[in-house]
């Protein structure tokens, strides 16, 4: 084992120590963002800002995760709108995917290990062609769930046919859970990876420890995911991961594509608010990205 854990520190994976904690930071100095996911709407939207003003609590990052193509070009527009007035991220998701086309296998127990990725050429374009789409209406970032997509657009930004300044996070769907798979997603133009929801600790250091991306961490998740909550963790999380997106609110939802309605927009701020009581309460020191930031990829 030895021979293989010397060659691993040659290539920059690394054995990290129990006790590890992480020196790496937003550009703005920060060590953790909140990011509520599972806002498929501009009425869902609207209804968590205005909760997030009321309570004082400021969201850096709001997911779509429906996809693109389930938004009309009047609600995408309004959805850039919030954010601009807001002032936080609009993450928006790749609608094509393995589940929404003609695969009879993703519906099976063994396919599902598909998830949500692309099947064929035709699907790859579609794909392309959703980012483009929402590209164009200002979005500066877009969640994928499929590597090959990733490679295919971050050559397309290299090249000026998408904005420099779009940013690609990966979904836990595509199922990456170690500092290798980390290594190579960030060698592709990775700018933020959500790894898979129930990793240790340890496991979280190690692909921390191995990138210099940020990483999105789920303090909660919904039903269709295990519906644990791991509010407790957040200071951990925040040691070890920094720069760290907290993603939180999630255990409101049944599932993945859950259209939260605006009283559960609510109370997916609340679950926010409690997670800040436990940074507050166990990690003071903790420094949270302060607000219009410039390191936002907030919609043009």
């Amino acid at each position: 084992m030895e021979n293989t854990k010397y060659f691993l520190k040659k290539i920059g994976i690394n054995e990290v120590s129990g006790d590890y904690e992480s020196a790496k930071r937003f550009n703005d100095g920060g060590q953790y963002r909140f990011e509520v996911p599972g806002i498929q709407s501009p009425k869902t939207m609207s209804a968590l800002l205005k909760e997030s003003v009321k309570q004082n609590i400021f969201i850096h990052r709001i997911t779509q995760t429906k996809g693109i193509m389930m938004l009309t070009d009047d609600e995408i527009k309004k959805m850039v709108s919030l954010a601009k007035i807001y002032k936080c991220e609009l993450f928006l998701a790749v609608g094509p995917r393995a589940t929404y086309d003609t695969s009879a296998t993703v519906q099976t127990k063994e396919g599902s290990r598909i998830g949500y990725r692309l099947r064929g050429y035709d699907n790859l374009v579609y794909a392309i062609e959703d980012v483009k789409r929402a590209c164009r209406f200002g979005v500066r970032g877009i969640l994928l769930y499929d590597e090959g997509l990733l490679w295919v657009l971050n050559k397309m930004r290299a090249e000026g046919e998408l904005p420099k300044n779009v940013h690609f996070k990966l979904s836990a769907h595509a199922g990456h859970s170690n500092p290798a798979s980390a290594k190579l997603l960030e060698s592709h133009g990775l700018n933020s990876l959500n790894p898979v929801r129930d990793l240790q600790i340890p496991m979280i250091a190690a692909i921390r420890d191995a990138c210099d991306m940020t990483i999105d961490l789920h303090t909660e998740n919904p039903k269709s995911t295990g519906g644990f909550i791991r509010h407790y963790e957040v200071p951990k999380f925040i040691k070890v991961a920094s720069p760290v997106y907290l993603k939180t609110g999630g255990s409101v939802a049944a599932n993945h594509n859950w259209d939260t309605t605006e009283k559960e927009a609510i109370a997916r701020v609340k679950q926010v608010l409690l997670v800040k009581r436990m940074i507050d309460e166990y990690y003071p020191d903790a420094i949270a990205s302060p607000n219009e930031s410039d390191d936002l990829s907030i919609p043009e």
